[in-house]
């Protein structure tokens, strides 16, 4: 090995949402790649991913501590990230959470649009001047935001419900939706997860940004607030039938997808990857320009309100 390599620094990635489910495995597999920048909320679980990144691959991580639901905690911790002075070489926005029931912020916005849409959007548009051009920006979407995606409507979603960044946040969407508290407010954050990837795709050319249908995992801890009988059977009955079942993924093969995407040297820009990492289709609303344009100008507008405090 030159001298010229052995000083080169190792790149750094970012992913959010690392403690559990898919993002700990996207995580470790990051670690192969070079530093891994943990952003989360629990400290005593980030130190926890990063002795298992250090006792399992050899790698070295770094945490930030990172609120989702409160935009002053993601400002913040993109300051801290910068300010690391690191190589950074690309972000996966893997938080989030899919409530079985309607919950607030403390602030009465909705908790699943805020920490879904609104903090990774914050986080995103935070770090853009940080990353290096070609750089891959990835989200973690789902396809449960189209209205049209037979799995998801079986199960009782209705399609993302979306009027105006402010009315989703107050937990407001269109008539029609589902019967099933908290549905609508996790499919709309995860189509204003995809529009984000499509609009940013056209508005800033000199970064890739990239969507990944991680496919349905029974066995992450997404829905942790179910009760303990549908945890039980998540784990023990579902997950193990994952691999076999069409749209079905399990934690470990997501996160090599998302692992694979975030770190390839694909020149592609605004592609959304199946579970099988093939280009899928959104919805029709979402993959109008105007309607994703849209989404990130009051997306905007909302965040700008919000002043930041310093913590």
């Amino acid at each position: 090995m030159s001298t010229q390599a052995q000083r080169t620094p190792a790149p750094a990635w970012i992913v959010t949402g690392p403690t559990s489910g898919i993002g700990r495995r996207a995580a470790l597999e990051l670690a192969e790649h070079g530093t891994v920048v943990l952003v989360g909320r629990d400290p005593e679980k980030l130190k926890g991913v990063e002795a298992e990144i250090t006792s399992r691959t050899g790698g070295h991580a770094v945490s930030v501590i990172c609120d989702f639901s409160d935009i002053p905690s993601v400002r913040h911790a993109a300051a801290q990230i910068a300010a690391l002075g690191l190589p950074l070489a690309g972000l996966l926005n893997n938080a989030g959470i899919m409530p079985n029931r309607v919950e607030k912020t403390p602030q009465g916005w909705d908790l699943a649009f805020t920490t879904n849409h609104l903090g990774p959007f914050a986080l995103t548009e935070a770090l853009i001047p940080q990353l290096p051009d070609h750089a891959n920006v990835v989200f973690t979407c789902s396809s449960v935001e189209d209205p049209e995606c037979k799995p998801a409507v079986t199960v009782g979603f209705r399609g993302a419900r979306y009027i105006s960044a402010e009315a989703s946040t107050l937990g407001e969407w269109k008539p029609g939706g589902s019967s099933k508290p908290g549905f609508d407010a996790y499919a709309t954050s995860k189509q204003g997860n995809l529009a984000t990837v499509l609009a940013f795709a056209r508005e800033i050319p000199r970064l890739r940004f990239l969507a990944v249908e991680p496919g349905f995992n029974p066995g992450t801890g997404l829905g942790r607030d179910a009760s303990t009988t549908l945890k039980f059977l998540a784990k023990y009955v579902l997950a193990p039938l994952a691999p076999f079942i069409k749209h079905w993924s399990t934690p470990k093969r997501a996160a090599r997808l998302l692992a694979g995407v975030l770190t390839g040297q694909s020149h592609e820009s605004g592609v959304y990857y199946d579970e099988n990492s093939k280009p899928m289709l959104g919805s029709v609303q979402v993959r109008d320009p105007a309607f994703s344009d849209r989404v990130v100008a009051e997306t905007r507008v909302l965040l700008a309100q919000i002043p930041s405090q310093t913590r």
